[in-house]
């Protein structure tokens, strides 16, 4: 099969390889998918380039989403069949060298969820590790219906699925962004009111709009440089779910200021959330899908031998959605 490797570290140009890999066969519990669509995500790029961890195999093909149909089976498989169109997540995570940059991957079945006939590959692409944060970082605690959510980042690939998943589940939401575009896509996702944190006093927009009473949860995209805000925003027993914390990722955490408002912190990475609660993501992802229609952004897409592209697109840091590396030949 095609695919893009590294073997070391480093510049996305100097360290990416494209070409020829043998293709692998489905073991027990695991599917084989013919990828159509690869999605790039922040964390991929890091590895890649060295400032997420040290590299942990060899060889690296790089990438953790992705969406395509299965071909192959292996011993034990029940849930999924030859010939369906699934999702993705963690196709290159802890314990797994080969993701989703190439033709083919073979994956545990548990990892894999069945994409709706009318969904482009391109947006199942986006729905993985994106999708499946949100849903963790709103449903982790339980229902939010009724409650008020405050999503940072609103128009990021994570905080729109943030702010879609929120209105579905039944909670007001309010999405912060950094521009006017922003603040648009915020808005479509459904947010009830968006705030411009570069422009806006965000305290004072939300406890306005919450009554003077504050969020109930917030989902967070930067927890070390929120953290002095968001703690003037949050409501008694409130909680703070945060997926990254790359403006300082050594904050220092006011325990008193957290305690005196019974603040929990909900820590989390996907791929060490216990299986119960990503099986139960996967289960009420794809209600979601199927109770109407939403928006999969698709920022850019590339070409599997322009994977290296693909990568600095997102690091570039400007993109709205989620970068695509077209798989098939």
């Amino acid at each position: 099969m095609k695919a893009v490797w590294y073997e070391r570290t480093g510049p996305a140009a100097d360290v990416l390889t494209y070409g020829d890999m043998p293709t692998p066969v489905a073991g027990p519990g695991e599917v084989r998918i013919r990828l159509e669509a690869s999605g790039v995500n922040p964390a991929d790029v890091g590895r890649r380039g060295g400032t997420y961890r040290a590299m942990e195999f060899p060889r690296v093909i790089p990438n953790s989403d992705g969406a395509g149909l299965i071909d192959q089976v292996g011993d034990g498989v029940t849930r999924l069949r030859i010939g369906q169109r699934v999702w993705l997540f963690s196709g290159q995570r802890n314990g797994r060298a080969f993701g989703t940059a190439a033709e083919y991957i073979a994956l545990a079945e548990h990892l894999v969820t069945p994409l709706p006939d009318h969904l482009s590959f391109a947006a199942g692409a986006t729905l993985g590790i994106p999708g499946m944060t949100a849903w963790c970082c709103l449903f982790g605690d339980g229902p939010i219906a009724g409650q008020t959510v405050l999503v940072t980042g609103g128009a990021g690939a994570v905080g729109h699925y943030a702010v879609q998943l929120a209105k579905w589940g039944g909670a007001r939401v309010i999405a912060t962004v950094s521009s006017a575009m922003k603040a648009e896509q915020a808005r479509l996702a459904g947010a009830d009111l968006v705030i411009n944190y570069k422009t806006e006093d965000v305290v004072a927009k939300a406890l306005a709009f919450t009554g003077q009473r504050g969020v109930d949860r917030v989902v967070d995209v930067d927890f070390g440089g929120n953290i002095a805000t968001m703690l003037k925003a949050m409501a008694m027993n409130s909680t703070i779910a945060v997926y990254a914390t790359n403006g300082n990722r050594n904050p220092l955490v006011p325990m008193r200021e957290l305690m005196e408002k019974c603040i929990a912190l909900r820590a989390l990475v996907l791929y060490a959330l216990p299986p119960t609660l990503l099986a139960a993501a996967q289960a009420d992802i794809a209600k979601w899908l199927a109770a109407g229609p939403r928006i999969h952004n698709v920022a850019a897409q590339f070409a599997l031998s322009d994977t290296a592209q693909a990568h600095l697109a997102v690091e570039k840091g400007d993109k709205l959605g989620t970068v695509i590396v077209n798989c098939a030949s």
